[in-house]
């Protein structure tokens, strides 16, 4: 008797397994799942910035030495008091508040595809720039700085702060809403600005952020992008934003 329950009881939790996996029971588990066939949720389509609050730091460009709710320290605010738009222009540096650290909080519209199964690309209006969000990376390591950095994406899972081997803080643990984000952090960042107006980052600026995606019951969708830097040479702190995006039905 003992046996034949042993037995049941194996083949009960096998068969949760298999049903767990999509797998039928009985038959060998597939081959893993690529990130695009793993999606929780799709975030491709355009999308465009709903804009509810820090209007007068997103719709406008802030005035010399309005740094409010950034961070900086003082030899940030220093660098962000000489900001010269004009020096910038002539030196063919108008992008450097487009850089990922900044470019998802200023208003315009998101479009976002897999390039493959493995590489999602965001292209904003913003600036005109593209963002690759790459989840097969394994080392970041002999990547060139750019204004968009080099991103490792993940779909949110409870890694409990785990590293690479490179040595990169991916993510310290679940944040996101309900399981349904993607995760991203990003390095090998150029110097830019965090604002039009001039606050600064570094090229030591480390860059996570949490996509979190829900629909209304009127079918409109919607993502929050949790976005946290930190930089050790200008800021004090991490500076935290949460950006609006919602998915334009027409397509385009």
């Amino acid at each position: 008797m003992k046996l034949l329950t042993i037995a049941a009881l194996t083949s009960l939790a096998w068969t949760a397994v298999a049903a767990a996996q999509g797998q039928p029971p009985g038959r060998p588990a597939g081959p893993p799942k690529s990130p695009r066939e793993a999606a929780p949720v799709d975030l491709t389509g355009y999308w465009v910035s709903v804009i509810s609050e820090d209007w007068r730091w997103r719709m406008v460009t802030p005035l010399r030495g309005d740094f409010q709710s950034i961070p900086l320290n003082e030899a940030g605010k220093r660098v962000g008091l000489a900001w010269d738009p004009a020096a910038d222009e002539a030196a063919g540096l108008q992008c450097k508040s487009y850089g990922a650290p900044a470019v998802m909080r200023v208003p315009g519209r998101v479009h976002i595809t897999w390039t493959d199964d493995q590489t999602l690309k965001l292209e904003t209006d913003a600036g005109g720039q593209t963002r690759l969000l790459h989840f097969n990376a394994t080392s970041a390591a002999n990547e060139p700085p750019s204004r968009q950095g080099y991103s490792v994406a993940n779909w949110e899972r409870p890694v409990h702060g785990q590293l690479p081997a490179e040595g990169i803080p991916i993510f310290s643990g679940s944040t996101g809403q309900h399981g349904r984000s993607l995760e991203v952090a990003t390095t090998h960042l150029l110097p830019g600005y965090l604002r039009k107006n001039g606050p600064p980052y570094s090229e030591h600026t480390k860059l996570q952020e949490y996509f979190d995606y829900h629909k209304e019951p009127n079918g409109d969708e919607w993502f929050t992008v949790t976005t946290l830097v930190t930089d050790p040479t200008y800021l004090d702190g991490p500076f935290l934003t949460s950006s609006d995006f919602k998915k334009e039905r027409s397509g385009k």
